[in-house]
């Protein structure tokens, strides 16, 4: 008998804010992600390990973390 498992890595699009980039200084859409990692036990996702949020510039392409409830609070349309 044996066992597959692993971990899987799921990247959702959260939104698009207007905002200043930190790194270049422009005022640019910021793509808001999501990466939720999970346990899975036979390719079916189970348990969550880690979830993170990212800020990503349309302009100069540079991409920060930013905390949970930085990503709730952003006003994303």
């Amino acid at each position: 008998m044996f066992f597959i498992f692993g971990l899987r890595t799921k990247v959702d699009r959260s939104g698009v804010v207007q905002q200043v980039c930190r790194h270049c200084g422009n005022h640019a859409a910021q793509v808001i992600t999501r990466r939720s990692t999970k346990f899975t036990l036979f390719f079916i996702p189970l348990i969550p390990v880690r979830t993170r949020y990212a800020q990503q510039c349309t302009f100069c392409g540079a991409q920060y973390e930013i905390s949970k409830s930085d990503a709730e609070r952003l006003p994303v349309g």
